[in-house]
């Protein structure tokens, strides 16, 4: 997959360096964007690919590939969305461009606006990479189109999660639980989870109603994964996870956490410190003690727990490979530290 993703980079270089070598520039740090991190996607298509006896490496390659790229698109422009210019700890893609121009003397305020734009213009083409990736799998007509139906859905589904995920941060009064694990679902289990699975399944030919089953398998490990997300996102340890533990509450974002912890009558005390870009660390400490208190960070571990348990159910049905290789995936779920 790896080679896949290189290959890719490495023509669209070639391609760019004939035009200037600006554009040149913007594929190179674009590559960097895609390149390390766990390769979660890739390696759920590969696997479901495997457990069901696929031969055909170089098409599951291919679209394990895509996923990864439909990923690094939707980063960079959720990092443009959330007007972030670093990414555990470093400069992401709009940072990087903002630091180029502010080294060149251009005023903060249109450096920001450098770095935003340069960032939309490379998510754009990964995103169109992806349906390239797709295209180089050399896939049969039908397995083509069922794939292609995948991508589709997850990039569907992921913009009306990330539309969602702004409409909360801007409504009144407080968040509701169930629309905040629906935004979860869609912004990010879909493409994550659910979309790979299935893709991977139907590259190899798997039956249908296995296909149909991985997807619910991934709806509810997705869930869980995204609680204990929210969770290490308000009470990890910042050298592990790479994330600072203001972030959420500063942005005043609308997490499974603070969800749980509206629904108590401690949250007039709670609220007072979301979105308050200010925060320090003593307030945001005391925020926690607070959502502690009304059990907040122990019900989101509960709903997790469902989550992971509905998961496991579903693998129960699906062949013995397939449970090998996604009930590590359950426990990780469960026991996260980054």
């Amino acid at each position: 997959m790896d080679a896949v993703l290189r290959d890719h980079f490495s023509l669209a270089a070639s391609r760019a360096r004939k035009i200037n070598d600006s554009y040149a520039a913007l594929w190179d740090r674009l590559e960097r964007n895609a390149t390390g991190g766990k390769r979660f996607r890739p390696r759920l298509v590969l696997a479901m690919h495997h457990a069901y006896g696929g031969a055909d490496m170089n098409a599951s390659a291919c679209v394990g590939a895509a996923f990864e790229l439909l990923h690094t698109a939707l980063i960079v422009h959720d990092d443009v969305i959330d007007r972030d210019f670093t990414r555990r700890g470093l400069p992401n893609l709009s940072g990087s461009y903002r630091d180029i121009a502010t080294t060149a003397g251009i005023p903060i305020p249109t450096a920001e606006h450098r770095g935003m734009s340069t960032a939309v213009i490379a998510g754009d083409l990964a995103l169109a990479a992806v349906f390239q990736l797709v295209e180089r799998a050399h896939l049969p007509a039908a397995v083509r189109g069922r794939v292609l139906e995948y991508v589709d859905e997850a990039l569907f589904a992921s913009a009306a999660g990330e539309l969602a995920d702004v409409d909360l941060s801007m409504a009144p009064g407080v968040p509701d639980l169930d629309q905040v694990v629906d935004m979860a679902r869609l912004k990010t289990a879909v493409y994550t989870f659910e979309t790979p699975l299935q893709a991977g399944a139907v590259v190899a030919g798997a039956p249908e109603a296995d296909i149909e089953a991985l997807g619910e398998f991934g709806r509810h490990i997705g869930i869980a994964y995204q609680a204990a997300d929210d969770l290490l996102g308000l009470f990890g340890d910042e050298r592990r996870t790479g994330k600072s533990v203001l972030g959420d509450l500063r942005e005043g974002k609308s997490t499974i956490p603070i969800a749980l912890a509206a629904r108590t009558e401690r949250w007039p005390e709670i609220s007072a410190f979301l979105g308050k870009p200010d925060l320090s660390h003593n307030e945001a400490e005391h925020a926690r003690g607070l959502m502690r208190s009304v059990g907040a960070d122990a019900e989101t571990r509960r709903l997790a727990q469902h989550h992971a348990d509905a998961a496991r159910a579903i693998l129960r049905t699906l062949p013995s490979a397939v449970g090998e290789n996604l009930d590590p995936l359950v426990a990780e779920a469960l026991d996260r530290d980054r």
